[in-house]
């Protein structure tokens, strides 16, 4: 008997010297690069994705607190899935399995229809959308509400972005962000403060020496309207990833003492929200029954 892969089916993407590997499990990126140069992270096509890796995160990127939230008056509870934070981490697709709705050479729709549960009660409809071109890898999540009610919801991507030959420490991260969102001892918010320090990414931050798992906010956005992160490696390469307006947060992650990452890349993740909008409302999307809410995002070598 074969055993089914943790990652299940394998899409290629290729559009010049451009390749992308995208997985039925996740709807997630196991490989991007251009030449022979990785732009992501990739991962064995055996393995269960480590810390997330290429993810989509619907319907709520980051942490839940205790797992629950209240929403109009009626109060959910949602698996379990960080222990030691008494958190639900990262939605409810993160290991679910998406069907091919369209393919080409270059570009493939991946579709999973969420199912209801007592913890979340409404049935949504994820479209994610791979496309490789001259200016990179775009990725389209249309997320339509196919039942009664108002559904909270939130959604994020785990890209960890590759430093290139010298690793995380002889590379630069820059995020034009003014303000960083400060957290408890559970990686939860409680509020936001200007950037300062480490923290201030503006005009580049070499990252020998420095740990982060930080949001951030504020992002300038340039003239078409989309904000961006850039990892630049020993090499000269970099690593560009765009969002546009739809996605106003920023998570970092260095990876330090993350199973399977081990500061080996760079999480930048584009979101909608930040951790605990459930329970907190903050930049929370009120998805209305038959309505569509669509995000978009890219990366690029340069």
């Amino acid at each position: 008997m074969n055993t089914p892969s943790p990652t299940g089916d394998q899409h290629v993407l290729r559009h010049g010297d451009q390749v992308a590997v995208v997985t039925s499990v996740a709807a997630s990126v196991r490989e991007y690069r251009v030449g022979e140069r990785d732009v992501l992270l990739p991962f064995d096509v055996g393995t269960i994705a480590p810390a997330f890796s290429g993810a989509v995160l619907a319907p709520w990127p980051n942490r839940l607190r205790d797992a629950t939230y209240r929403f109009r008056d009626v109060t959910y509870q949602v698996p379990l899935t960080e222990h030691e934070r008494l958190t639900a981490l990262h939605g409810l697709v993160a290991y679910a399995r998406f069907d091919v709705v369209e393919a080409a050479d270059d570009a493939v729709t991946l579709r999973h229809d969420l199912v209801p549960t007592p913890g979340y009660p409404w049935p949504l409809r994820l479209d994610v959308t791979y496309r490789l071109a001259d200016d990179g890898l775009t990725v389209t999540v249309a997320t339509t509400h196919l039942g009664e009610g108002v559904a909270p919801y939130g959604v994020g991507f785990h890209p960890w972005l590759s430093p290139g030959p010298g690793g995380v420490d002889a590379s630069t991260l820059r995020l034009d962000a003014a303000r960083r969102v400060t957290v408890d001892d559970r990686l939860l918010p409680i509020g936001t403060q200007a950037v300062a320090g480490d923290y201030d990414l503006r005009e580049g931050k070499p990252l020998a020496g420095v740990a982060l798992d930080d949001a951030w906010l504020d992002v300038t956005p340039d003239a078409e309207g989309r904000t961006w992160a850039t990892l630049t490696g020993s090499d000269g390469r970099t690593v560009a990833v765009w969002a546009d307006a739809t996605l106003p947060a920023w998570q970092v992650c260095t990876g330090d003492g993350i199973p399977g990452i081990e500061r080996r890349g760079v999480a930048v993740e584009p979101m909608t929200c930040v951790a605990d909008a459930f329970r907190t409302g903050d930049l929370l999307v009120e998805l209305e029954p038959g309505t569509t809410h669509e995000v978009r995002w890219g990366l690029q070598l340069r």
